[in-house]
């Protein structure tokens, strides 16, 4: 291949990334799905390059240009996919643990709940036999009725 056909092959790959760069920051990914975040790999993938074709070695002014449109756009731009599933997944995660947790505490009150019946019905039986001990030894008055 001769110089000049690496120069032409070299700007038409340039101005693939470059255009690539545009509909995504525009919001019209031909290749990728709509939403897609600008980023370096990604403006490689909307060109149909593999994502270590866009170099900064081979195209500085593109990477530098879409590292600084990235850095100026940080919080316009919504959270990728992996992002958003990373999100959901941590907060799946919470909700696991916290459904655990309220399981954990709600097995441990009906182990004291029952724990505090058995003792009920223990205090009530220790109450009934020392009541009929005290009426063994000491046999109640008998109640008077008034009569009319």
């Amino acid at each position: 291949m001769r110089t000049s056909d690496k120069q032409r092959e070299g700007s038409s790959a340039e101005q693939r990334f470059r255009d690539a760069f545009e509909r995504l920051k525009l919001g019209v990914p031909q290749v990728l799905p709509k939403g897609t975040p600008v980023s370096q790999n990604n403006v490689a993938k909307e060109a149909g390059c593999d994502p270590s074709a866009l170099r900064k070695s081979r195209f500085p002014l593109v990477v530098l240009e879409i590292q600084e449109w990235v850095e100026t756009h940080k919080g316009e731009q919504p959270p990728s996919v992996r992002q958003r599933l990373l999100k959901k997944r941590g907060k799946n995660r919470d909700l696991r643990e916290t459904i655990s947790d309220l399981k954990k505490q709600r097995d441990a009150a009906v182990g004291k709940l029952a724990d505090a019946g058995l003792r009920i019905v223990e205090l009530t039986e220790r109450l009934a036999d020392a009541q009929a001990r005290l009426d063994e030894l000491q046999p109640r008055a008998p109640v008077l009725k008034l009569s009319d």
